[in-house]
Protein backbone atom coordinates (compact mmCIF):
# COMPACT_ATOMS: atom_id res chain seq x y z
CA UNK A 1 0.00 0.00 0.00
CA UNK A 2 2.96 2.34 0.62
CA UNK A 3 3.66 2.96 -3.06
CA UNK A 4 0.00 3.89 -3.60
CA UNK A 5 0.12 6.32 -0.68
CA UNK A 6 3.21 7.90 -2.25
CA UNK A 7 1.40 8.17 -5.58
CA UNK A 8 -1.59 9.87 -3.96
CA UNK A 9 0.60 12.37 -2.12
CA UNK A 10 2.43 13.17 -5.35
CA UNK A 11 -0.91 13.81 -7.08
CA UNK A 12 -2.04 16.09 -4.24
CA UNK A 13 1.23 18.02 -4.23
CA UNK A 14 0.62 18.86 -7.88
CA UNK A 15 -3.01 19.84 -7.34
CA UNK A 16 -4.51 23.26 -6.72
CA UNK A 17 -8.22 22.36 -6.71
CA UNK A 18 -9.13 19.26 -4.70
CA UNK A 19 -12.54 17.66 -4.33
CA UNK A 20 -13.50 14.89 -1.92
CA UNK A 21 -16.64 12.80 -2.33
CA UNK A 22 -17.79 10.61 0.58
CA UNK A 23 -20.49 8.01 0.98
CA UNK A 24 -21.87 5.81 3.73
CA UNK A 25 -18.69 3.73 3.98
CA UNK A 26 -16.75 6.39 5.85
CA UNK A 27 -19.48 6.73 8.48
CA UNK A 28 -19.75 2.97 8.84
CA UNK A 29 -16.36 3.20 10.54
CA UNK A 30 -18.09 5.32 13.20
CA UNK A 31 -20.72 2.63 13.70
CA UNK A 32 -23.46 4.13 11.52
CA UNK A 33 -25.30 1.59 9.38
CA UNK A 34 -24.93 1.79 5.63
CA UNK A 35 -27.91 1.74 3.28
CA UNK A 36 -26.77 -1.28 1.34
CA UNK A 37 -25.39 -4.69 2.22
CA UNK A 38 -26.54 -7.30 4.71
CA UNK A 39 -26.48 -4.80 7.60
CA UNK A 40 -27.97 -1.92 5.63
CA UNK A 41 -30.81 0.11 7.08
CA UNK A 42 -33.12 -0.77 4.22
CA UNK A 43 -32.83 -4.48 5.07
CA UNK A 44 -34.92 -3.72 8.17
CA UNK A 45 -37.45 -1.24 6.79
CA UNK A 46 -39.36 -0.76 3.58
CA UNK A 47 -38.25 2.45 1.90
CA UNK A 48 -41.82 3.35 1.02
CA UNK A 49 -42.78 3.19 4.71
CA UNK A 50 -40.09 5.56 5.91
CA UNK A 51 -38.24 7.75 3.43
CA UNK A 52 -40.64 9.18 0.86
CA UNK A 53 -42.91 12.24 0.82
CA UNK A 54 -45.91 9.89 0.58
CA UNK A 55 -44.82 8.09 3.75
CA UNK A 56 -44.58 11.40 5.61
CA UNK A 57 -48.05 12.49 4.57
CA UNK A 58 -49.43 9.06 5.43
CA UNK A 59 -47.86 8.72 8.89
CA UNK A 60 -45.52 11.57 9.83
CA UNK A 61 -45.27 10.36 13.44
CA UNK A 62 -43.84 7.01 12.30
CA UNK A 63 -41.35 8.77 10.05
CA UNK A 64 -40.25 11.09 12.84
CA UNK A 65 -39.86 8.24 15.33
CA UNK A 66 -37.58 6.45 12.87
CA UNK A 67 -35.54 9.58 12.14
CA UNK A 68 -35.38 10.36 15.86
CA UNK A 69 -33.90 6.92 16.48
CA UNK A 70 -31.34 7.66 13.78
CA UNK A 71 -30.57 11.02 15.37
CA UNK A 72 -29.89 9.28 18.69
CA UNK A 73 -27.48 6.87 17.02
CA UNK A 74 -25.72 9.63 15.12
CA UNK A 75 -25.38 11.79 18.23
CA UNK A 76 -23.71 8.86 19.98
CA UNK A 77 -21.33 8.32 17.05
CA UNK A 78 -18.07 10.21 16.83
CA UNK A 79 -16.08 11.39 13.82
CA UNK A 80 -13.46 8.77 13.01
CA UNK A 81 -9.89 9.18 11.81
CA UNK A 82 -11.12 9.37 8.21
CA UNK A 83 -13.41 12.33 8.93
CA UNK A 84 -10.67 14.07 10.87
CA UNK A 85 -8.12 13.52 8.10
CA UNK A 86 -10.43 15.05 5.49
CA UNK A 87 -10.93 18.12 7.67
CA UNK A 88 -7.16 18.53 7.94
CA UNK A 89 -6.66 17.91 4.22
CA UNK A 90 -8.83 20.95 3.55
CA UNK A 91 -6.24 23.17 5.27
CA UNK A 92 -3.62 22.35 2.61
CA UNK A 93 -5.64 23.83 -0.27
CA UNK A 94 -7.15 27.23 -0.98
CA UNK A 95 -9.59 25.64 -3.43
CA UNK A 96 -11.26 22.65 -1.76
CA UNK A 97 -14.73 21.14 -1.65
CA UNK A 98 -16.07 18.17 0.27
CA UNK A 99 -19.25 16.68 -1.19
CA UNK A 100 -20.92 14.17 1.08
CA UNK A 101 -23.88 11.90 0.51
CA UNK A 102 -24.13 11.39 4.28
CA UNK A 103 -26.66 13.18 6.48
CA UNK A 104 -25.04 12.40 9.83
CA UNK A 105 -23.21 15.73 10.41
CA UNK A 106 -19.95 13.92 11.25
CA UNK A 107 -17.91 15.89 8.71
CA UNK A 108 -18.97 19.18 10.30
CA UNK A 109 -18.22 17.84 13.76
CA UNK A 110 -14.77 16.80 12.52
CA UNK A 111 -14.09 20.38 11.42
CA UNK A 112 -14.81 20.39 7.67
CA UNK A 113 -15.91 23.83 6.46
CA UNK A 114 -16.15 23.87 2.64
CA UNK A 115 -18.90 21.30 2.53
CA UNK A 116 -21.78 20.39 0.23
CA UNK A 117 -24.31 18.10 1.95
CA UNK A 118 -25.91 16.80 -1.19
CA UNK A 119 -28.53 14.70 0.62
CA UNK A 120 -29.23 17.13 3.45
CA UNK A 121 -28.55 16.94 7.17
CA UNK A 122 -30.60 14.96 9.68
CA UNK A 123 -29.97 17.60 12.33
CA UNK A 124 -31.93 20.22 10.40
CA UNK A 125 -35.70 20.43 9.93
CA UNK A 126 -37.99 22.70 7.97
CA UNK A 127 -41.66 23.59 7.62
CA UNK A 128 -43.65 22.02 4.81
CA UNK A 129 -45.74 25.19 4.50
CA UNK A 130 -43.57 28.26 5.10
CA UNK A 131 -39.89 29.26 5.05
CA UNK A 132 -39.12 28.34 8.66
CA UNK A 133 -36.10 26.11 9.19
CA UNK A 134 -33.84 25.30 12.13
CA UNK A 135 -31.03 23.11 13.37
CA UNK A 136 -32.14 20.61 16.00
CA UNK A 137 -30.88 17.63 17.97
CA UNK A 138 -34.33 16.93 19.42
CA UNK A 139 -35.86 13.46 19.20
CA UNK A 140 -39.61 13.28 18.79
CA UNK A 141 -42.40 10.78 19.43
CA UNK A 142 -44.86 13.04 17.63
CA UNK A 143 -44.37 15.29 14.62
CA UNK A 144 -43.01 18.72 15.62
CA UNK A 145 -44.97 21.77 14.50
CA UNK A 146 -43.73 24.99 12.97
CA UNK A 147 -43.58 27.80 15.57
CA UNK A 148 -44.46 30.34 12.86
CA UNK A 149 -47.47 28.82 11.10
CA UNK A 150 -48.30 25.59 12.95
CA UNK A 151 -47.74 23.27 9.98
CA UNK A 152 -45.66 20.09 10.23
CA UNK A 153 -41.88 20.14 10.31
CA UNK A 154 -39.97 17.47 8.42
CA UNK A 155 -36.34 16.34 8.43
CA UNK A 156 -34.13 18.30 6.04
CA UNK A 157 -33.02 15.24 4.10
CA UNK A 158 -33.60 14.24 0.51
CA UNK A 159 -36.15 11.45 0.29
CA UNK A 160 -36.61 8.90 -2.46
CA UNK A 161 -38.52 10.50 -5.31
CA UNK A 162 -37.26 14.01 -4.49
CA UNK A 163 -34.81 16.17 -6.41
CA UNK A 164 -31.39 16.94 -4.98
CA UNK A 165 -31.05 20.55 -3.79
CA UNK A 166 -30.27 22.74 -6.79
CA UNK A 167 -27.74 24.97 -5.01
CA UNK A 168 -25.70 22.04 -3.66
CA UNK A 169 -25.86 20.22 -6.97
CA UNK A 170 -24.67 23.21 -8.98
CA UNK A 171 -21.85 23.90 -6.52
CA UNK A 172 -20.66 20.29 -6.75
CA UNK A 173 -20.79 20.00 -10.53
CA UNK A 174 -19.19 23.40 -11.10
CA UNK A 175 -16.31 22.47 -8.83
CA UNK A 176 -15.88 19.06 -10.48
CA UNK A 177 -15.50 20.73 -13.87
CA UNK A 178 -12.33 22.51 -12.69
CA UNK A 179 -10.96 20.14 -10.03
CA UNK A 180 -7.43 18.83 -10.49
CA UNK A 181 -8.14 15.85 -8.25
CA UNK A 182 -11.09 14.05 -6.71
CA UNK A 183 -10.79 11.55 -3.84
CA UNK A 184 -13.80 9.23 -3.70
CA UNK A 185 -14.25 7.56 -0.32
CA UNK A 186 -16.63 4.89 0.91
CA UNK A 187 -19.26 5.03 -1.82
CA UNK A 188 -20.64 2.44 -4.20
CA UNK A 189 -20.32 4.98 -7.04
CA UNK A 190 -23.60 3.83 -8.58
CA UNK A 191 -26.10 6.47 -7.41
CA UNK A 192 -26.53 9.21 -9.98
CA UNK A 193 -26.21 12.10 -10.53
CA UNK A 194 -23.55 12.24 -7.76
CA UNK A 195 -21.72 9.22 -9.18
CA UNK A 196 -21.04 11.32 -12.29
CA UNK A 197 -18.70 13.71 -10.43
CA UNK A 198 -15.51 11.59 -10.74
CA UNK A 199 -16.14 11.13 -14.46
CA UNK A 200 -16.45 14.89 -14.90
CA UNK A 201 -13.10 15.37 -13.18
CA UNK A 202 -11.56 12.62 -15.32
CA UNK A 203 -12.94 14.08 -18.54
CA UNK A 204 -11.29 17.41 -17.67
CA UNK A 205 -7.89 15.69 -17.33
CA UNK A 206 -8.12 15.52 -13.55
CA UNK A 207 -6.92 12.66 -11.35
CA UNK A 208 -9.28 10.21 -9.66
CA UNK A 209 -8.36 8.54 -6.36
CA UNK A 210 -10.55 5.88 -4.79
CA UNK A 211 -10.53 4.63 -1.19
CA UNK A 212 -13.10 1.93 -0.58
CA UNK A 213 -13.45 -1.52 0.96
CA UNK A 214 -14.49 -3.16 -2.30
CA UNK A 215 -14.15 -2.52 -6.01
CA UNK A 216 -16.75 -0.30 -7.66
CA UNK A 217 -17.46 0.76 -11.25
CA UNK A 218 -15.07 3.64 -10.54
CA UNK A 219 -12.11 1.34 -9.82
CA UNK A 220 -11.42 0.78 -13.51
CA UNK A 221 -10.94 4.48 -14.27
CA UNK A 222 -9.25 5.51 -11.01
CA UNK A 223 -5.64 6.65 -11.25
CA UNK A 224 -5.06 5.16 -7.80
CA UNK A 225 -7.42 2.79 -5.99
CA UNK A 226 -6.86 1.49 -2.44
CA UNK A 227 -9.19 -1.16 -1.06
CA UNK A 228 -8.97 -0.39 2.64
CA UNK A 229 -10.73 1.55 5.40
CA UNK A 230 -10.58 5.33 5.12
CA UNK A 231 -9.61 5.53 8.78
CA UNK A 232 -6.42 3.63 7.93
CA UNK A 233 -5.56 5.14 4.55
CA UNK A 234 -6.32 8.84 5.00
CA UNK A 235 -4.19 9.40 8.14
CA UNK A 236 -1.24 7.84 6.27
CA UNK A 237 -1.78 10.21 3.37
CA UNK A 238 -1.90 13.16 5.79
CA UNK A 239 1.21 12.00 7.62
CA UNK A 240 3.27 12.01 4.42
CA UNK A 241 1.61 15.18 3.11
CA UNK A 242 2.57 17.06 6.28
CA UNK A 243 6.19 16.08 5.78
CA UNK A 244 6.25 17.21 2.18
CA UNK A 245 3.94 20.25 2.25
CA UNK A 246 3.75 21.26 5.90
Amino acid sequence: MDYKINSIVEILRNSESVMVLTGAGISAESGISTFRGSEGLWEKFKVEDIATPAAFYRDSDLVWRWYSDRRKGMLDAKPNLGHIAIAELESFFDDFLLVTQNIDNLHRRAGSKNLSEIHGNIFREFCINCSFARASNECYDLTPKCPKCGAKLRPDVVWFGEQLPKKELELSFDFASRADTIIVIGTSAIVYPVAELPYIVKSSSGEVIEVNLAETPLTQIADVSILEKAGIVLPEILKLLRKQMG
